[in-house]
């Protein structure tokens, strides 16, 4: 059985993410009351109708009772080695903030907090949902994340098989539009030769061949993802030991559109050919550089 429990910060794209499952052929139930999960996960496990065996539910605040049994239920799961995957969706509070005004939504949690501000709403939420973040199986930060390119990271993430064991995602990004929170890890770029200098091929990204085959072509950056190939060839098998379901790696450069998409796409490809479920995702490669 494959079952998603989707949680995270109000305003962070879980009805987004919750979409993007059911798009890709999952039984979806948005706003699950925390106290009904275990009835629920154990409907689907014996249930003999196969619509039941791929389905994701969505838990938060909305559901009352700050969470109750939640958490036991979580643990309760991990420790039976239940079949599950529990995905966070998080950002940071400046952007949750202008999310809420933006859309004249209500926060969940306003009437709950005594000035009944959004921004005293999200604080009290952070703290309510800290401990689900800290177990996570993924985490998915929306910060500077498009609906488009969070579905698109939804599917390649839940469209792989994941019986294989850890999942391997690739996300390039630019330094100067922030470092994706959900990075296990981070590699720098910007010691490389950069391509933005060169003006034909400003406008361009890492995909473009013409981009590619300039990194490339320094002895620099061939010497860079040997060794990044190397670390990560050892290291990877000892994080699948320790159990970790998905390491998310981050390769950053300056704008996040030459550099950090090239070495990205060559890394995933690598692991990919080696037998592991490797995703890539291009945050920033499509930003117009300014």
């Amino acid at each position: 059985m494959d079952f998603v429990i989707i949680t995270g910060l109000s305003g962070a794209g879980k009805t987004c993410a919750l979409h993007a499952l059911e798009d890709i052929g999952f039984y979806c139930v948005d706003n699950l009351p925390s106290s009904l999960l275990t009835t629920f996960y154990n409907l689907c496990e014996t249930s003999t109708d196969s619509a039941m065996k791929k389905v994701a539910v969505v838990i938060d605040v909305r559901g009352g009772n700050i969470l109750a049994g939640f958490y036991e239920d979580i643990k309760g799961f991990k420790k039976n080695n239940k079949p599950f995957s529990l995905m966070f969706l998080d950002a940071k509070e400046d952007v949750l903030v202008t999310r809420f005004k933006e859309t004249r939504r209500r926060h969940p949690l306003a009437d709950t907090v005594p000035d009944k501000s959004v921004e005293s709403a999200i604080l009290l939420e952070v703290s309510y949902l800290e401990p689900f973040k800290k177990i996570a199986d993924h985490i998915i930060d929306t910060t500077n994340v498009s609906v488009k390119l969070l579905k698109e990271r939804i599917t390649e993430l839940f469209l792989v098989n994941r019986e294989k064991g850890i999942i391997l995602s690739f996300i390039s990004f630019g330094f100067k539009h922030g470092i994706p929170v959900d990075c296990d890890t981070v590699f720098d770029t910007r010691c490389l030769p950069n391509p933005f200098y060169i003006s034909e091929l400003r406008e361009k990204t890492g995909l473009d061949s013409e981009v590619y085959d300039y990194v490339f072509s320094f002895k620099e950056s061939k010497e860079f993802v040997k060794k990044l190939i190397d670390f990560l060839d050892c290291s990877v098998p000892l994080y699948r030991k320790e159990g970790k379901a998905e390491l998310v790696v981050g390769i950053g450069c300056t704008g996040g559109q030459h550099r950090s998409v090239a070495i990205a796409e060559t890394l995933r490809n690598h692991f990919s050919e080696i037998g592991y479920n490797s995703s890539v995702f291009h945050r920033d490669a499509k930003k117009i550089i300014n």
